[in-house]
């Protein structure tokens, strides 16, 4: 395993700012939160990183899904976050969220 770079730790703080001006009851696909954080097609690395916060995270990892408005988590954590999701109103149909009503920012909130 190679050791973490200031890169790294550049990256990981970048993405864990840009989580956390997410607004309560919206969403933000890995994609975009990494576009926000200055790192244009990281997606991937966005997840990577979601993947190594502490449980008790503050930060709300719960409003990140995939492009396709899907939570990309397997269970029991696909469910933690539906529950967490559902709590701030934002709707799940079909285990969909409409990323055009939910999806942050608009292009109005730029």
């Amino acid at each position: 395993m190679q050791k973490p770079t200031s890169t790294d730790n550049d990256a990981t703080t970048r993405i864990f700012l840009a989580l956390a001006r997410v607004p309560q009851g919206r969403v933000v696909t890995y994609g975009k939160l990494a576009e926000l954080a200055g790192l244009p097609r990281a997606a991937r690395l966005v997840g990577h990183t979601l993947r190594k916060l502490p449980g008790d995270t503050t930060l709300p990892w719960h409003r990140v899904i995939n492009a396709q408005g899907k939570i990309s988590l397997p269970p029991p954590g696909s469910q933690r976050q539906k529950e967490r999701l559902e709590a701030e109103g934002v709707v799940l149909i079909s285990g969909k969220v409409d990323l055009a009503r939910y999806g942050w920012p608009q292009a109005d909130e730029l």
